[in-house]
């Protein structure tokens, strides 16, 4: 089926009155074709996906222009009809998973429920949460969503989409919190239904590497105008725009190390953990974990999802019970709060406070002696802000947000978990460089939890590798990047330096040096 929007045009009515949130949006998408849509937070990406779907939230309308799908006109169907279109005909992976699963159900039963038959444990849904690359189906199909890590939750999401077997599905950054071999499995998948049922694909994405090797065409946004368009490869390759060369320019490069200061190898120890173990319904997602992380260093957890990684950070953050030993500054006999930044920060701000109530609240139990506005000035937020609701900041806002109450008292360490893979590349390279600078100013540790290995190269002294819950190789970031020892580092370190330009440049003959850089970066196919 062909989707066609013309001249769409979305605003939003809020207290400060109405804000446009997409003004003249027209894109083609063919039988079988892949369209990304690309651009920082507050762009509205999300508002046109949302728009296909006829979910805006209330506050939100249509002002002008079309949406079409093979030839039925998408904003005038109501009712029954609209229901049809919506559980037969589209399918849409949101970037927030676990908020798309029922927290009341088992995994196996939400999926069944989206094929319309079957118990939770029958072999459609087993094979679905096979195909999305779960080694285990059975042991996952008899979870409950707060059971699995935030790339699980995707995988899952994603197996629900596609169960209905959908003519449009639209994919809001749909490999968020995934690695890039699950990436890889994930989109492969996606591929193949895309070419069985002649499905159109919209895939909204930070990810531009992965827009270039996986989409047909794409479109720039900013500030909710279109301003460029054209064949993937060749946008992203040879951008015109201003604005495309900027979100190009701010990509992470995994051969880059890190600059700036490092942490001094006899500085004290400010956590170690010996023999943690957590088990979920009796399989150990944390196992016998051994770890220790010095005053000052950058220690990155890596590893595919459902390794163990949050579960640990979590652990360490003192938010879950767990067997073994976990000592925080234990030469000093102390225990400073550890704090955390979570990966979805307006998941983790209360939406009925103001920033300034927030922040506020974070001195007052750390012991801080900072006022709101100097903390905000810290983390590069106008402190005119201050009064306003954290649903009403960017996700980059929210999240300086997030990492200003982590810094509001006494801390030796934070552990931040995925803190920038929701973030388009622009915002990310701006919270990259303000935890480096907070943690060569204030001398603070982290345990930095990632999936994408170039973010953690611009940031880490040492890396550890997990899987399946346990520590199999840590050592200098530098060592682990050019001389890793164990297969799976070796694994997770060729994904993601798959160079998809090196395809850029056999079909359109580039030379070389016309090829940015920064696009040699996991794309995850």
């Amino acid at each position: 089926m062909t989707l066609q929007v013309e001249s769409l045009s979305v605003e939003y009515r809020t207290p400060r009155g109405v804000h446009p949130a997409l003004r003249e949006l027209s894109f083609c998408v063919e039988p079988g074709q892949s369209y990304g849509l690309v651009g920082e937070s507050g762009s509205g990406k999300s508002t046109a996906a949302l728009a296909l779907v006829r979910y805006l939230a209330r506050n939100g309308r249509v002002s002008r222009g079309r949406i079409t799908l093979d030839g039925t006109d998408v904003l005038g169907i109501e009712g029954e009809e609209l229901r049809q279109y919506r559980a037969k005909q589209v399918a849409m992976v949101y970037q927030e998973p676990v908020r798309s699963l029922n927290p009341t159900m088992r995994v196996g039963a939400q999926i069944a429920e989206s094929l319309g038959s079957g118990p939770g444990t029958s072999s459609e849904v087993l094979l679905l949460l096979e195909r999305v690359g779960f080694e285990d189906p059975g042991q996952i199909a008899l979870r409950y969503p707060h059971q699995l890590s935030g790339g699980q939750a995707q995988r899952v999401v994603i197996s629900m989409a596609l169960a209905s077997r959908p003519q449009l599905l639209i994919l809001d950054e749909p490999t968020t919190g995934l690695d890039v071999q699950i990436e890889a499995a994930v989109l492969g998948l996606i591929d193949e239904l895309r070419a069985d049922l002649d499905a159109a694909v919209v895939m909204i994405s930070h990810n531009l590497p992965l827009v270039a090797a996986r989409c047909d065409r794409v479109g720039v946004l900013k500030d909710g105008i279109l301003v460029e368009e054209g064949d993937a490869q060749e946008v992203l390759s040879y951008p015109q725009h201003e604005y495309t060369q900027e979100l190009i320019a701010a990509l992470p490069d995994i051969d880059v190390p890190k600059s700036g200061g490092s942490f001094r190898r006899s500085a004290p120890v400010v956590l170690r953990a010996e023999g943690v173990r957590k088990l979920y319904g009796g399989n150990p997602v944390v196992d016998d974990v051994d770890l220790e992380i010095r005053s000052g260093e950058v220690l990155a957890l890596v590893g595919e999802s459902g390794s163990g990684k949050t579960t640990l950070g979590r652990a360490v953050a003192g938010l879950t019970r767990h067997e073994g030993r976990i000592d925080i500054n234990p030469a000093r006999g102390e225990r400073n709060p550890v704090q955390i930044v979570f990966q979805n920060p307006d998941a983790s701000l209360n939406p009925k406070r103001t920033v300034r109530r927030i922040l506020q609240g974070s001195i007052r139990l750390l012991g801080g002696d900072s006022s709101v506005e100097s903390l905000m000035e810290q983390v590069g937020l106008d402190p005119s802000l201050a009064d306003r609701y954290a649903r009403e900041l960017s996700g980059g806002q929210q999240q300086r947000v997030a990492i200003a109450r982590a810094f509001a008292g006494p801390t030796t360490l934070v552990v931040c978990d995925e803190p920038v893979s929701s973030l388009d590349v622009s915002v990310q390279a701006k919270i990259i460089d303000l935890l480096r600078q907070l943690q060569e100013r204030t001398g603070v540790a982290y345990l930095f939890i990632s999936h994408d290995l170039a973010v953690v190269r611009a940031l880490a002294d040492r890396i550890a590798v997990m899987r399946h819950g346990k520590i199999i190789e840590t050592g200098p970031a530098d060592d682990i990047y050019t001389a890793p020892r164990r297969s799976y580092t070796k694994a997770l370190l060729r994904a993601a330096r798959y160079q998809p330009t090196h395809a850029l440049e056999e079909s359109f003959s580039l030379e070389p040096s016309s090829i940015e850089p920064r696009l040699l970066v996991a794309a995850g196919v």
